[in-house]
């Protein structure tokens, strides 16, 4: 498979997939997009970039200023809008362009149809315009939920990293789309096509994390639950593990100045030394069928806080370095608080996040010092969380986008408007006072800086 340049591909419900490859110019055509202007000039983009999962820090907190504190009814204004696909991978911003995975298909059904392959895709994040695309074979697997791509790709210099469903592994000169290095981790690695034990396969959802020369993912097997690669040429560095493994973003933590590699598993909660992959401690989290999904949250005071659905809940980890050992010490266990799959964030001392697994979701705070939920909300449904300028970014599975403060207190809903007409499981990129979201058909680019 080869880059293309031009407009993605892209399908409509009730219509033939269309395959269109057009040169990359100054105009838009009428119907691909809109853009539109604020005040008349595209608005100044600042900030830092946001290169992996979780954004800078991994924990979808990032230090943006200018926030407006509310939006008309109808929403912030729109800077540009345009189709895409199907999937759930986040989006990278960096150096004016965006990244993200997609597949063709009907972004309303569930039984598609799908096309049997996906597309790596670079953006120009000023007006949407494809750059370079890069398509590859993919089977589907379980899409009874939504067919994938699962997994948000990394970028790490000037090389973009993503990972397929059926588990490929690409590297990507960012720049130009050239494919510099590949692995099939099935049949590369003898890795497991999917994940052993739940009854839902949807396919590969490991968004990869960087430390050092190396990429880190979780790719199962004897031996191999965690593996790191070379990002010059995709070399195996070291493997490790022989725990079940999850969809669960990695995380890198310092720990008294330490180096961990943090890895939410099938059923464990697992540290390892990123250098060696050498175990270092594991915790026992089991939700019974290896649906693991968030990136565990880390702070200063050395306490780290998971959660899951099913038959597992929340729980808060103190860590404390002894000499060359890690003591693992369990703070609190709540069964019934599940953050199920769309991430919560921490600020200082509270977890803030949707708490609700089939039925209802209410937002909740939780002290992760105690565990105490100190308030819950009805309003939305289960949703992903953005904290930036003192307020918190809210965009719900129903589609709904909205600002709000969330303080131990409780929540004050600044701002709310309707966004897409889709699931909405991605979760949002904010770069400066822009933020880049996509549902199942679309993506698009909003300005949420004060006037």
């Amino acid at each position: 498979m080869v880059p293309r340049t031009g407009f993605a591909r892209f399908g409509v419900e009730g219509t033939s997939m269309v395959r269109t490859r057009l040169l990359v110019g100054p105009l838009l055509l009428a119907g691909f997009m809109v853009v539109l202007s604020v005040g008349g000039v595209a608005q100044e983009r600042s900030g830092a970039d946001w290169r992996q999962w979780g954004g800078p820090d991994r924990n979808f907190i990032v230090d943006a200023r200018g926030l407006a504190e509310s939006w008309r009814e109808d929403g912030p204004p729109v800077l540009w809008s345009r189709p895409l696909g199907t999937g759930h991978s986040s989006i990278l911003a960096s150096d004016g362009k965006l990244f993200t995975l997609y597949r063709v298909g009907n972004g309303r059904g569930r039984q598609g149809p799908w096309e049997a392959e996906e597309a790596v895709i670079a953006l120009d994040a000023s007006t949407g315009e494809t750059i370079w695309e890069y398509t590859y074979p993919s089977r589907l697997e379980d899409t009874s939920f939504g067919s994938g791509p699962h997994s948000t790709p990394l970028l790490v210099g000037d090389r973009l990293f993503a990972t397929g469903t059926n588990k490929q592994l690409h590297a990507f000169a960012a720049d130009t789309g050239e494919l510099l290095w590949s692995h099939d981790l099935v049949a590369d690695f003898g890795a497991p096509p999917l994940l052993v034990r739940p009854r839902i396969k949807a396919g590969y959802g490991c968004s990869p994390v960087a430390y050092r020369d190396t990429i880190i993912c979780s790719v199962g097997g004897p031996g191999q639950s965690v593996m790191a690669f070379r990002q010059s040429d995709g070399a195996v560095v070291w493997r490790s593990g022989d725990f079940l493994i999850s969809e669960a973003p990695p995380l890198v933590i310092d720990l008294d100045g330490q180096d961990q590699l943090v890895i939410l598993a099938g059923g464990t909660l697992n540290g390892l030394d990123p250098v060696t992959g050498r175990l270092l401690w594991t915790h026992p989290h089991d939700p019974g069928n290896d649906f693991n999904f968030m990136v565990p949250l880390w702070g200063d005071d050395h306490i780290i806080f998971v959660s899951s659905g099913y038959k597992t809940g929340s729980r808060a980890l103190q860590l404390t370095r002894v000499g060359d050992t890690t003591r693992v010490e369990e703070l609190w266990y709540d069964p019934q608080l599940q953050f199920m799959f769309l991430n919560p964030i921490r600020v200082g001392n509270y977890v803030y996040g949707t708490d609700g697994t089939f039925g209802p979701a209410f937002m909740t705070g939780v002290d992760i010092r105690t565990g105490e939920t100190v308030w819950q909300e009805r309003g939305f449904a289960r949703s992903t969380l953005l904290h930036a300028d003192g307020k918190t970014i809210i965009v719900d599975e129903d589609g709904d986008l909205a600002l709000a403060r969330l303080t131990p207190d409780g929540m004050t809903l600044l701002a709310r408007a309707p966004l897409f007409e889709t699931v909405a499981w991605s979760a949002p990129t904010l770069v400066g006072t822009t933020l880049y979201v996509r549902d199942r058909e679309k993506i698009v680019a909003l300005d949420l800086g004060a006037e």
